[in-house]
């Protein structure tokens, strides 16, 4: 069965946005993507917000 993806409670900082979500375990995780196209950036599974927002505001992104 493919696993659904339900983000919530979106944020954006610069061109990275930030989702909540549940994992298959049921358990909060946080994902940053940047939304810039051709960057390619996403880090996914913080337990926190505040570690997805560190890493969205210390994103540079290298496309021009």
């Amino acid at each position: 069965m493919p696993a659904l993806d339900r983000f919530h409670s979106l944020m954006q900082i610069g061109p990275v946005q930030i989702g909540t979500y549940r994992d298959r375990y049921g358990r909060t995780k946080h994902a940053a993507v940047c939304t810039t196209d051709g960057c390619g950036w996403s880090v996914t599974n913080y337990t926190t917000s505040t570690a997805a927002q560190l890493a969205a505001r210390s994103h540079r992104c290298r496309v021009s």
